[in-house]
């Protein structure tokens, strides 16, 4: 079995290194944060800080993806989070009215969400990789750069292991990059002499303004509306989570620069109470010091082998490191948790004796089972925001955008669509598996074609910018 170092230790990454173990593998996880979670999870929130990772607190979502995988491969992680209050809930099973789903039906058990906060769902796997046999975490290492050896493939540096900012060097035969969205990946590569990967790379282009509550009775909202919803100029994530909590996140182009007033609690509470389907979200006790921010990610894709030649060999890069785009869509952790099976299945299947083959299998497979998830729908959001901001219909010439918008419009009508709309938000299977099912395609058409035509119950222009500006 292989001695493996992964550099990062957020909720997938410790997933990943769960995987690994069980298959034998020597795991060393090593995280630049320097604080670990408390032995009660549920004191996490109140104590635990992750300066390395600012979306830490802010509104997150675990979707049926990352539950069905959690459950096949850590069955007792899934357990253990459900004892710790994380939520399970199914849309169909416990939200959607019977005529709008056609009944329960075998297979529904699919869609069931096994969700929470973002720090009580990382303290529940922290302490679980913490005590898993084969894996080692180590906080307050942060990593300067990659070690080499001799080169398994001409003219391809051959990584064998890291070297940590404290001037220690730790011997790997496989190093994973799981450090997240701003990964340091790139520039460790260029230090060892190897060509840059291939890269996509632009301002994911919003802002998301967001806060937590908490019931007094530990009941939740009444979900009356989508998770997401799109109000013109300005988006609405209402997430429930674990033990009576909930959070509710508004989105907006980092480009609208008079919005930037919903970082404070008064504009941000008067915009949400001023969203039909979501100002009763509000209902409840903050549990945070004030609107949380975040702004300035990327959206971002990067290929490690390049014209048929892996980069380099010895160093993979998997979830955000690999592919990051919009958080709002809520696809990160199952996602990655994907991308952590796609992983340990190629060391199952190809195993670390020649390096480059291990490297083009793992590119190849990502490449069929993950990239299909990797979707430029941000595109589409930040034109939707921009056409409504200068009073113009936004009608791109996109086939796949305009068959997503009307399987959406069609799912409210057809217990069909909607459920191959949820099998494709929930992460469960990719659109096109979705799209290849007979007559899917036509019904979604017909029965979402009146989706430009769909009214908005939200405020007015005019009457969001009093409310996110007014004294």
């Amino acid at each position: 079995m292989a001695r493996i170092v992964v550099v990062g230790a957020g909720v997938v990454a410790l997933g990943t290194a769960m995987l690994l173990a069980g298959d034998g593998h020597q795991v060393i996880m090593l995280e630049r944060d320097p604080e670990g979670p408390p032995d009660d999870p549920i004191e996490a929130w109140e104590s635990w800080e992750r300066p390395g990772l600012n979306q830490f607190r802010l509104g997150h979502v675990f979707l049926g993806g990352f539950r069905a995988i959690v459950e096949a491969e850590l069955p007792e992680v899934a357990k253990t989070l459900q004892d710790y209050g994380a939520l399970r809930l199914n849309l169909v099973r416990d939200v959607l009215p019977a005529q709008m789903t056609g009944g329960w039906r075998d297979g529904d058990e699919y869609y069931e969400w096994l969700t929470g906060r973002r720090v009580l769902v990382e303290a529940v796997l922290a302490a679980a990789a913490g005590s898993a046999p084969g894996v080692e975490v180590r906080r307050g290492t942060a990593v300067a750069g990659l070690s080499t050896g001799a080169s398994a493939q001409a003219g391809v540096p051959h990584v064998t292991g890291v070297r940590t900012k404290a001037g220690e060097s730790i011997a790997a035969d496989l190093v994973v990059d799981m450090s997240g969205r701003r990964s340091a990946l790139p520039g460790w590569l260029a230090d060892i002499g190897a060509r840059p990967p291939a890269e996509e790379l632009e301002d994911c282009g919003f802002v998301y303004f967001g806060r937590h509550f908490r019931s007094a009775d530990g009941s939740l909202p009444a979900m009356i509306g989508p998770p997401q919803m799109r109000w013109g100029t300005v988006s609405s994530l209402t997430l429930p989570a674990d033990n009576g909590t909930w959070s509710v996140v508004l989105v907006t182009s980092s480009k609208d620069t008079v919005l930037r007033s919903l970082r404070e609690a008064d504009r941000w509470e008067a915009v949400v109470r001023a969203l039909p389907l979501a100002a009763h979200w509000l209902d409840g006790t903050p549990i945070d010091d004030g609107v949380q921010v975040m702004a300035r990610l990327e959206d971002r894709y990067r290929g490690f082998v390049v014209d048929g030649k892996p980069v380099a060999t010895g160093v993979v890069a998997a979830a955000d490191s690999w592919a990051c785009s919009n958080p709002a869509n809520g696809r990160g952790a199952s996602i990655g948790m994907l991308h952590a099976l796609v992983l340990r299945d190629q060391l199952r299947a190809v195993g670390l004796a020649d390096p480059a083959e291990f490297a083009a299998a793992f590119h190849a497979a990502t490449a069929e089972t993950v990239e299909p998830w990797y979707l430029a729908t941000d595109r589409h959001w930040l034109g939707e925001i921009e056409a409504s901001l200068r009073g113009v219909a936004y009608d791109p010439p996109d086939d796949w955008y305009q068959l997503e918008k009307a399987l959406g419009a069609a799912s409210g009508q057809d217990p069909e669509c909607l459920r191959a709309s949820l099998d494709i938000q929930l992460v469960l299977r990719p659109p096109e598996e979705v799209f290849a099912r007979p007559g899917l395609r036509e019904k979604a058409l017909r029965l979402g074609s009146g989706w430009r035509d769909e009214p908005s119950f939200g405020p007015t222009r005019e009457q969001l910018l009093a409310l996110a500006t007014s004294p």
